[in-house]
């Protein structure tokens, strides 16, 4: 229902008609009355949650990224952590897209929960013109979606730095991706903590997080780091239900103990980096 009637609203809300009455639904309303209603409508629509399936399907809490390097974490407790590590990246290049496979060997423990990441570049890291055509889009689609036939993969994340040119393109990217997906396989995507904090134009994706990355964010990083150590918090729903941080930068934040957390290393993983993550994070 929310759907028509927001779109109805909105049309109405932005209206600067003089009418003393207009249709609305089945019967007709006074104006005031009606743009009463639109405004309970909106925001009744935009407190509605998105879903989250990594809750549903029950992921740890803590997740280690494993990147282009060799790992063995078979070592790791799966009731704590699980793993999203890098499977692919996929270069756009004109009209092409060009695909490189994880080279790099991932030992992981028995029922260990996984998370098939596709890292996308594009003109931000090739300096090169990119076609954000559809036969791109559904190019990158197909080879994203083949990433959850790899053993044991339980979700799909998606990491791709857009520029501002390149956002609608990524939503449709998204848009088209959520909907070949079984419907109960989560789909992530990474972000920048700059576009949690004051940006928008993540809000309403079809995905089940944003990541934000309080990371390495360069001039960012004071004034980010500083909101959330007085405990403020990023502005939209999708960046609330996880954050990502690196294991030789801490971060003080006073976010609920039962959000998740991705972490990135800068090497292999080893027990003793686990175990700092056990400390840190009071496992």
């Amino acid at each position: 229902m929310c759907g028509c009637g927001a779109h109805g609203c909105r049309a109405l809300l932005n209206s600067r008609a003089t009418a003393p009455r207009v249709l609305f639904l089945r019967g007709t309303l006074t104006r005031p009355l009606a743009l009463f209603v639109c405004v309970a409508v909106l925001s009744s629509c935009q407190r509605v949650p998105s879903r989250d399936r990594i809750s549903e399907n029950h992921l740890p809490r803590i997740i280690l990224w494993a990147w282009e390097r060799p790992e063995d974490l078979e070592f790791l407790n799966p009731q704590q952590f699980g793993i999203a590590f890098l499977a692919q990246t996929l270069t756009i290049k004109g009209s092409e897209v060009l695909f490189s496979p994880r080279h790099q060997p991932l030992k992981v423990p028995p029922g260990a929960k996984l998370i098939a990441v596709t890292r996308i570049e594009s003109q931000k890291i090739t300096r090169q013109p990119t076609e954000l055509s559809d036969e791109v889009r559904g190019k990158l689609v197909e080879r994203i979606r083949k990433t959850l036939e790899l053993n044991n993969v339980s979700a799909i994340q998606v990491d791709f730095d857009v520029v501002t040119a390149e956002r609608s393109f990524y939503r449709r990217v998204l848009a088209d991706l959520r909907q070949q997906l079984p419907d109960n396989v989560p789909l992530s995507m990474t972000a920048l903590a700059s576009f949690c904090v004051g940006d928008r134009w993540l809000s309403d994706l079809p995905v089940d997080e944003a990541v934000p990355m309080v990371f390495r964010m360069g001039t960012d990083s004071d004034p980010i780091k500083t909101l959330l150590s007085n405990g403020g918090d990023f502005k939209d729903d999708l960046c609330r239900r996880s954050y990502g941080v690196a294991l030789d930068e801490p971060l003080k934040t006073s976010f609920a103990k039962q959000r998740r957390i991705y972490v990135f290393n800068t090497r292999s993983w080893t027990p003793a980096d686990v175990s700092v993550l056990e400390e840190r994070f009071g496992l």
